[in-house]
């Protein structure tokens, strides 16, 4: 057999989207390209890796074994990298994040300065919704998870970072009554938070829209399609611009807090406990440096 790292990078990639496009898109290479590596790959086993019926591609049994020994040698040729920077004086490994959706507007400036000091180490972070956040978390796929409102049933520690402030926000400086209230989808933090501030001020709303990321629901709102309780850390160019206008109302804002948590009892890594000695000690500076607006709300 005469594979390359790069087919098993390939055949890899094409395990995990279980698609010839979207492991294209990843890999940042034309479909055709990805699957003459594939083809080759495959001829040199006589057993099928992938199979294709109608237009879905499914993984084979024998396809998915070899996809576990890819996975490991591919990981093994990385802790090589790591071990050749480790030897040159740097701190090397990989640290893995997994984020709230809207956590993407915090957790860039908590990170910034520690991949500049230690350049050997890789990132990996993962801005998903919150449910996959905690099943992230729960199955150990992650060093860290980025939240604002603590799991259930999950026993963690965590490292706070900044408040949480959720506002009621329109594209005009009054609210009008007519207009729909725009929600996140089901299991959002912020869809939450929203449900519950209406049903104890206002009662059941009736005129609703359900829409299924902060941003789509930031744009909606922009155009004029409704109102809707959104965290005040997303907004800061929308406000500036009179985009969006910040709509005082009684029980407002909601607060909670943006925090770093990880499984009890986890046995970390020399980077995510030089990542976490990092925040401890600079995460005020940080605030401070990056923060200084949102903080004066």
């Amino acid at each position: 057999m005469n594979y390359t790292i790069h087919q098993l990078q390939i055949f890899l990639k094409v395990i995990q989207t279980r698609s010839i496009t979207k492991a294209s898109e990843e890999l940042f290479m034309t479909q055709p390209a990805v699957s003459i590596q594939l083809k080759k790959f495959q001829d040199q086993f006589d057993i099928p890796l992938t199979e294709v019926i109608g237009r879905q591609l499914y993984v084979t049994d024998f396809g998915i074994e070899i996809g576990k020994i890819a996975e490991k040698v591919i990981q093994e040729l990385e802790n090589i990298n790591y071990k050749t920077q480790a030897y040159e004086g740097l701190l090397t490994g990989r640290l893995n994040i997994s984020s709230a959706s809207t956590g993407k507007y915090v957790i860039p400036y908590f990170l910034s300065g520690f991949l500049e000091k230690n350049t050997g180490i890789d990132l990996v972070l993962d801005v998903t919704n919150k449910s996959r956040v905690i099943e992230s978390l729960k199955n150990n796929e992650t060093d860290f998870a980025l939240v604002s409102v603590l799991p259930d049933k999950l026993d963690i520690e965590e490292e706070l970072l900044i408040e949480n402030k959720l506002y009621l926000f329109g594209n005009e400086s009054r609210r009008r009554k007519d207009k729909a209230l725009i929600y996140r989808e089901e299991g959002s933090a912020t869809r939450m938070a929203m449900e519950q501030y209406f049903d104890k001020h206002e009662g059941q709303q009736r005129k609703r829209m359900e829409l299924t990321s902060n941003e789509a629901v930031k744009q909606a709102v922009i155009a004029g399609l409704g109102y809707s309780i959104m965290p005040l850390i997303g907004m800061k160019n929308e406000l500036l611009n009179n985009e969006l206008h910040l709509l005082p109302s009684r029980g407002l804002p909601i607060k909670t807090e943006w925090r770093l948590i990880w499984l009890k009892g986890k046995k970390m890594s020399p980077v995510s406990e030089y990542y976490l000695e990092f925040i401890r000690t600079e995460k005020q500076k940080i605030r401070e440096e990056y923060f200084d607006w949102y903080l004066k709300y």
